[in-house]
């Protein structure tokens, strides 16, 4: 009897009433999946005249919620859902490296130690806030900027902290990754609705490619065939529109030189020190045509390659790669050396450019010449049958549609009869 009687107190919730005056409510919940104990809905209302009808308001609140499964069902914080989330997405290494990297910095700081029933719209919209305001939280005190977390003595380079906002894309991305998160703990029953859909999704930043001027591409191809493993690299990324870590990928058995067709099947990665080969990053296979001056330049590059292996006595296999730190080419350059190389040669020159913006160059150029879109997203590598490369690179479609707009104008045939209207406009003028 007394079992029967306590499972329907615990069907039913209870309120307590502490000495200080308060009332703690406490309504039961299921088993909780990650510990296997039993869960319950638990608040104390504080004390006051009326604490006795809110306490029995938060009772049938929380009851409402467990019969209608919108309550949460474990008392998991952020940090165990996302640890147990990483531990099942199948992802790349790269692109993992990127999310513990943002859990670490900006998530686990800010919302780790808060149970997931607890997290809501507005606790998201609150949290977005502070990252658009200062990315390190700062907490808006006064605080110096140490050049080191080490022991020293500050110098000019330990500076009075400036609020940076975090970037809008960058924002965006943690959006995405809390989303999976939330999504999968409604589909594993942790919780009964997702609450990164009640907040205000930060908004997708336009795109700005930011590609170098004609001008600017000439002193680059200048100053970059100074030395001719470097030249012809970045020759082949600003004619082909290939990724840093497929360049560094390229072998020579993946160049037809009597069609001109490059193959573009993997790429290097790198997380810190570590590299490795791995699919492109969309996992396709793609050919690019190069054009006949660049595949001159290929053929005359392989040849100063085998003649620079042969005066030390080595050969060149057929799958060796193209751009190697070894005078075999049996190894791969890595990506993060080929960008730091590119940014201190634009120093040089009195720019601050990064390589990725090569290949905007690339598309820009196929764009304005009058490649459609289809074949530019099909030399780049984008998915979506050119959605992405309309997206980023609509400026330049928009420009390009109108110099054929001016073209088709240009070529039209001469209107059947036009006269004056007297103040120097035509008018056309009807054959009844």
């Amino acid at each position: 009897m007394a079992a029967k009687s306590t499972a329907r107190q615990r069907k039913r919730g209870e309120v307590e009433a502490l000495p200080s005056g308060s009332f703690r409510v406490r309504v039961y919940a299921g088993i909780d999946p990650l510990s296997g104990k039993r869960h319950y809905l638990s608040e104390v209302v504080p004390a006051g005249p009326k604490a006795a009808k809110e306490a029995e308001k938060v009772r049938t609140r929380f009851l409402a919620e467990v019969d209608e499964r919108r309550n949460p069902r474990t008392n998991a914080t952020a940090n165990q859902l996302l640890d147990r989330y990483l531990g099942v997405l199948e992802i790349e290494d790269t692109t993992r490296n990127g999310y513990e990297s943002m859990l670490r910095l900006y998530i686990r700081p800010l919302l780790g130690d808060l149970p997931i029933g607890r997290i809501d719209g507005e606790t998201l919209d609150a949290f977005y806030a502070e990252l658009r305001r200062c990315r390190a939280r700062c907490g808006r005190g006064s605080r110096i900027d140490h050049r080191t977390d080490a022991e020293h003595d500050c110098d000019l380079r330990c500076t009075p902290h400036v609020c940076k906002p975090l970037g809008a894309s960058y924002l965006r991305q943690i959006h995405t990754v809390l989303n999976g998160a939330f999504t999968r703990a409604v589909r594993w029953r942790w919780i009964g609705t997702n609450p990164v859909k009640q907040a205000d999704a930060p908004q997708q930043p336009a795109a700005d490619p930011n590609p170098p001027s004609p001008s600017q591409a000439a002193r680059i191809v200048g100053e970059a065939w100074r030395d001719p493993d470097w030249g012809m690299l970045v020759w082949l990324a600003m004619t082909t529109g290939a990724r840093r870590g497929e360049l560094c990928a390229l072998r020579w058995d993946r160049i037809d030189f009597t069609t001109g067709v490059l193959d573009i099947r993997s790429a290097v990665a790198q997380i810190n020190t570590r590299t490795w080969e791995k699919d492109t990053k969309t996992h396709q296979r793609r050919r690019i045509v190069a054009d006949p001056q660049t595949l001159a330049l290929l053929s005359a590059y392989l040849r100063h390659a085998a003649q620079i292996a042969a005066s030390l006595g080595v050969e060149l296999a057929e799958d060796s790669f193209v751009f190697s730190g070894s005078p075999d080419r049996s190894t791969w350059l890595k990506p993060d050396t080929v960008t730091q190389r590119y940014s201190r040669m634009c120093e040089r020159l009195g720019w601050d450019m990064h390589i990725h913006q090569l290949r905007h160059y690339s598309a820009t150029e196929l764009i304005a010449a009058g490649v459609d879109i289809r074949t530019v997203a099909g030399r780049l590598g984008h998915g979506g049958g050119g959605t992405t490369t309309l997206r980023v690179y609509s400026a330049w479609v928009a420009e390009a549609d109108q110099r054929a707009a001016s073209s088709l104008a240009a070529r039209m045939p001469e209107l059947p009869v036009a006269a004056s209207t007297g103040d120097g406009s035509p008018a056309l003028i009807l054959q009844p």
